[in-house]
């Protein structure tokens, strides 16, 4: 009976229509493919001109945002990305229905939108991901620093019993090793700026996510030098071995290297 009862709720709530992003009208989606909303709406095509979108039915009542949401929009998008050119949307762009999406969104829109996934075609976004392996970095700056080692040393001295009288102590060489980390991570974002160099097209330095990060950069990538970037990257990768840890992410829509307008959220 629950079930029943949800089934006739989904039947008559109010429905919009969510957007992932733009691709050239020729785009075919596999039946079956779900997105955001909870249950998932079955992802179809819009087509206007030589521009398609893909989109999917959402309730109105039922708010996006949960992390299964995001993560759906993502992957979509990504998947799509390594087939043909995409303009992702921002996460929760939304219209009224089809016809807003084929005129408002796409129409109004069609020489900025072929112009951009010109420019996308035969590319792709990657993410390079490093973080400073703790001890390693930790060692690596007190090393370096004789006011860390002598702050390590009162420390010590004082013993790990007593964690009121090396409060201050250990708030300053904290304060030291965050700057000595900030530092690296500016040397080490050059660093691998200049071991890609001549195998990517651009590049945008994403602001860290943790205080270990040592490199977070998007890359736009010609898709016949994708091999040439994962040798570069592993190459790299050996370099800072024990030092860094690194991860090539990708391929994905071109986040970092497009804009597109967002629908108004709502219907």
């Amino acid at each position: 009976m629950a079930a029943q009862t949800k089934d006739k709720r989904d039947q008559g709530a109010a429905k919009a229509v969510y957007v992932y992003g733009i691709m050239p009208g020729d785009v075919e989606i596999e039946s079956g493919t779900t997105g955001v909303g909870d249950p998932p709406g079955e992802v179809r095509v819009v087509r206007s001109g030589d521009l398609a979108a893909l989109v999917s039915d959402v309730a109105t009542d039922r708010p996006l945002g949960r992390p299964a949401d995001l993560v759906a929009h993502e992957e979509l998008l990504d998947a799509s990305a390594a087939e043909l050119p995409v303009l992702p949307l921002r996460f929760g762009a939304v219209l009224s229905g089809d016809e807003a999406v084929a005129e408002e969104l796409l129409g109004a829109h069609q020489d900025e939108f072929m112009t951009a996934l010109e420019q996308l075609e035969g590319h792709a976004e990657y993410v390079l991901r490093g973080r400073y392996v703790e001890d390693a970095i930790l060692r690596e700056v007190i090393s370096e620093d004789p006011d860390a080692r002598q702050l390590l040393g009162q420390i010590k001295s004082v013993g790990k019993a007593n964690e009121m009288a090396t409060r201050e102590l250990r708030m300053q060489i904290g304060e030291i090793i965050n700057d000595a980390v900030a530092i690296k991570r500016q040397a080490d974002t050059l660093a691998a700026g200049e071991a890609l160099a001549g195998h990517v097209e651009a590049s945008v330095a994403r602001p860290p996510t943790h205080e270990l990060d040592a490199v977070h950069v998007a890359l736009f990538v010609e898709n016949s030098k994708a091999d040439d970037v994962e040798r570069a990257v592993e190459q790299l990768s050996s370099d800072w071995n024990g030092r860094i840890d690194l991860r090539l992410l990708g391929p994905m829509a071109a986040y970092d290297f497009v804009g597109a307008p967002n629908p108004a959220a709502g219907a």
